[in-house]
């Protein structure tokens, strides 16, 4: 998953950072509201943990910002406060759980993947374009039946074109939302090239339809036209 830790404690940010990421989670952080509001407003992500007592704000904020723009992450708070109004603000305004500090590394992973499943089991968990089927709890694809077997990072591409079909990915948008901010070690996007080529020819493997297309100087697009 995609994960945003919005938290202002050094110490703890960086153990949930390290923690997450060796779940083969892509994480992302961020230590105030403002940032907070921003990467939100330009990427999307499937989790964000939320501290609620911010440097310039209150997290409760991040919430209502989610909330007005009929956005879908899940939302864990994470706060020293235990008292029983601010549980009550946050699952009012939009909050998934409410976890109180100090806590082990272990609750907390259990807790995102309860949500986890609790949001995949009120919606469909599955993503269909024409012949393609995407399975969105068991990771798996299948064409015209056919099951192709594709990396982790071969699948969240799939799945991240698929949900913007018809749409100019830019190359960046592609890495940002991909790697995150793993991007700022590469020079270029040679890394995305590989990814791209081997996910086009394991579709044309079992169709004749090629849906990925090069966009000079910008991108990609997935389209059937």
């Amino acid at each position: 998953m995609k994960i945003l830790i919005v938290e202002d404690e050094k110490g703890l940010r960086e153990n949930m950072l390290t923690y997450l990421s060796e779940e083969k989670n892509i994480c992302e952080s961020c230590t105030n509201l403002a940032a907070a509001i921003s990467k939100l407003s330009l990427y999307s992500y499937d989790f964000v943990l939320l501290d609620i007592g911010l440097p310039d704000g209150e997290g409760f904020e991040v919430l209502r910002y989610l909330k007005d723009e009929m956005r879908t992450e899940a939302v864990i708070i994470i706060s020293a406060r235990n008292s029983l109004d601010d549980r009550i603000k946050g699952l009012n305004i939009g909050a998934d759980d409410y976890l109180t500090k100090p806590f082990h590394l272990s609750e907390l992973k259990a807790r995102i993947v309860a949500v986890f499943r609790r949001k995949s089991t009120n919606s469909n968990n599955k993503v269909i374009f024409n012949e393609i089927s995407i399975d969105l709890i068991e990771r798996t694809v299948t064409i015209n039946g056919t099951e192709i077997i594709l990396t982790r990072k071969e699948f969240d591409m799939l799945l991240y074109f698929v949900a913007n079909k018809g749409k100019v990915i830019a190359k960046t948008a592609l890495a940002e939302h991909l790697w995150g901010d793993e991007m700022d070690m590469h020079d270029n996007f040679d890394f995305i090239y590989s990814h791209i080529k081997n996910l086009r020819k394991k579709i044309l493997d079992v169709t004749s339809n090629d849906y990925l297309k090069s966009i000079y100087g910008i991108g990609y697009k997935f389209t059937d036209r």
